[in-house]
């Protein structure tokens, strides 16, 4: 369903996994990858989305790079470029939109949570945002929350993972709502981060996958 692409990036080119629904066309969603890179994980969110009628574009942070390790994928994160991040992610969001005609949205999965986040502060092109239990504090940086008037966020967070909760939530919610735009948290009982990715029977949670999903996809619908 789906196929590598390249997009232009402050004058040079990133790489990236498009899946377009069978029609061809439809609303853009912007898919960020957990710290364990774009491995077929995220592949598969992305083809699933493209199955709801989306056209996902899930972009390649680290450069080619997967990795299982935990450890490992921590360092990876940690050393995540701010500026070739923000870079990468402002020239997928063009790419998609002007491949949709049209305003974006982004998910994103624990690291992929919060640059979803931080894509809508960075282009105006994403105006929703899924972020499955986003790192705080963020990272690489925290997002312009200044930048979100208009703009609908959800967050999906796993209440037994401090990585994902804490007092950071609750000034990025009132920071959004005074720019104008919307915050929500959802808290999911019982659950810890990567519970919506099936690859790893420790943490998911079938029930709590579903009920985030389908609030995404209420989300990405909304006119």
């Amino acid at each position: 369903m789906g196929e590598n692409v390249s997009f232009q990036v402050d004058g040079g080119t990133a790489d990236g996994y498009l899946a377009r629904p069978e029609s061809d066309s439809g609303p853009g969603i912007l898919v960020l990858p957990a710290w364990w890179g774009l491995g077929g994980q995220i592949k598969s969110v992305a083809d699933r989305l493209a199955g709801e009628g989306f056209v996902a574009l899930a972009p390649d942070v680290y450069g080619g790079t997967v990795v299982s390790d935990a450890d490992e994928a921590q360092r990876l994160a940690e050393d995540l470029s701010v500026d070739r991040v923000s870079a990468d992610l402002v020239g997928a969001a063009e790419y998609l939109a002007d491949a949709v005609q049209g305003k974006i949205g982004a998910v994103g999965f624990g690291l992929g949570g919060s640059l979803a986040l931080f894509a809508a502060g960075l282009s105006d092109d994403v105006v929703s945002t899924a972020a499955f239990y986003p790192l705080v504090p963020w990272q690489p940086t925290a997002p312009n929350w200044g930048a979100f008037g208009g703009t609908t966020a959800v967050v999906h967070v796993a209440d037994e993972d401090a990585a994902t909760t804490g007092p950071e939530l609750e000034l990025a919610k009132k920071a959004v709502e005074q720019a104008g735009g919307d915050f929500t948290v959802h808290e999911y009982p019982g659950t810890k981060r990567g519970f919506y990715n099936d690859d790893r029977p420790d943490a998911y949670n079938p029930h709590a996958s579903q009920t985030a999903w389908a609030r995404s996809l209420e989300l990405f619908r909304r006119p």
